[in-house]
């Protein structure tokens, strides 16, 4: 499949370009490190990516879904449009990588890579806008709160696609543990849906040295955690993907005394919006159902979070086949696989078309990691993707 018009700058050309100013890139993903900002309050890192777009020539719309990006550029007369988006928060995590820019912001650090993809995506507005070897408009999209799943549904509440329409919406994340630079692509379920429950067993506390009489909430939620994974391996079809979590249970203050009370924290991830509702039907019947069979009560407090991310099937032949254009084969991950961990841009491809891909990341520490770091080098790679991506659509 050839993606790419003979009209097209060759990529050594976009290669180039980028070099020329992806220093001051870099430099500007360290900064962006170093004074990281909560879901809807990046004010510092909204107002530089503004002002940088507007100074390149895009038309910029702020406070879009509350601290949202907008910038809209025209090349040529053509009526196709394309949006791709970078996300901007960090995440509450003291940091401890010891690096020269880590974070001035006490408790607060980007631990995702989101400060790469909002580089990443700059640099190529940069290059697009002084070279303009397309026709139609570019949409760049930066959003806030992706890392508390709410705000891509802010900006679509806002008009996102009304205000600013498009024909196909795409996206990336950096991934660590795939080779530094190497794209992969998933069509189809690419990332897990998430939901989470907070369950309060509730039993009649006592003396630990009388058991008998009271009801005991402890016993009561090891059995249920034991029987949790009876939903993954006998309720949910084996073909298909569940995840369910106990990730905290808070329960009594002293070894002698039977607590009234548990508290459980759970997340619940699937590929399916079948599984999806399975989960949230069978795990609060099963914690009432365990918590009643011990003389106990459950309360159980279950919250959707997102739906998974579904990638479009024809988008997504056309980016990979972009990359392939692009970087060859030893450069595109072969058979790459959908990611168990969860992105609110699937809320944007529930609205329109597209892709959301990946680009290796080495082997840098994990995502949500207090010693992650965001390799710099695939920020000119993953730059150019973009370039030739919004070239090829708008060609």
């Amino acid at each position: 499949m050839n993606v790419i018009s003979q009209h097209h700058r060759p990529a050594d050309d976009i290669e180039k370009g980028l070099a020329s100013f992806i220093d001051e890139i870099i430099e500007l993903r360290h900064d962006l490190h170093r004074y990281p900002e909560l879901a809807f309050q990046e004010l510092r890192t909204s107002k530089i990516v503004a002002s940088l777009l507007s100074s390149w020539g895009y038309e910029v719309t702020t406070g879009v879904g509350g601290t949202g990006v907008v910038a809209t550029l025209r090349g040529g007369d053509g009526e196709k449009r394309i949006g791709i988006r970078a996300d901007m928060d960090a995440l509450p995590i003291e940091e401890a990588t010891d690096l020269p820019y880590a974070s001035d912001n006490p408790g607060v650090m980007h631990a995702c890579g989101h400060d790469g993809h909002t580089s990443i995506l700059l640099a190529a507005a940069r290059y697009l806008a002084e070279t303009r070897r397309f026709s139609g408009v570019l949409t760049l999209i930066f959003q806030p709160a992706e890392e508390i799943g709410a705000g891509a549904r802010k900006m679509i509440a806002d008009g996102l696609f009304e205000r600013f329409p498009v024909d196909a919406v795409f996206g990336l994340h950096n991934w660590p543990g795939v080779p530094t630079g190497q794209f992969g692509f998933v069509a189809g379920p690419a990332m897990a849906s998430v939901d989470q429950a907070v369950i309060r067993i509730i039993g009649k506390g006592g003396h630990g040295a009388e058991p008998h009489k009271s009801v005991d909430p402890i016993l009561a939620s090891a059995s249920f955690i034991t029987a949790l994974q009876s939903v993954v391996s006998r309720n949910v079809d084996p073909q298909d993907m569940a995840v369910a979590t106990v990730g905290s249970i808070h329960a009594g203050s002293a070894s002698n005394v039977i607590p009234e009370s548990v508290e459980l924290k759970l997340t619940m991830r699937a590929f399916s919006e079948t599984v999806r509702q399975q989960l949230q039907q069978r795990i609060p019947a099963l914690a009432r159902a365990q918590a009643e069979s011990f003389g106990a009560q459950a309360d159980v407090h279950y919250r959707l979070g997102f739906p998974a991310l579904i990638n479009h099937r024809d988008k997504t032949d056309f980016a990979r086949a972009v990359a392939l254009e692009a970087f060859g084969e030893a450069q595109v991950a072969k058979d790459f696989r959908p990611r168990t961990a969860s992105e609110d841009f699937a809320f944007m491809l529930l609205e329109q078309p597209g892709s959301y891909l990946f680009v290796g990341n080495g082997d840098s520490a994990p995502l949500h990691s207090a010693h992650y770091n965001f390799d710099d080098t695939i920020i000119a790679p993953a730059a150019r993707y973009w370039v030739r991506l919004a070239e090829t659509f708008l060609s």
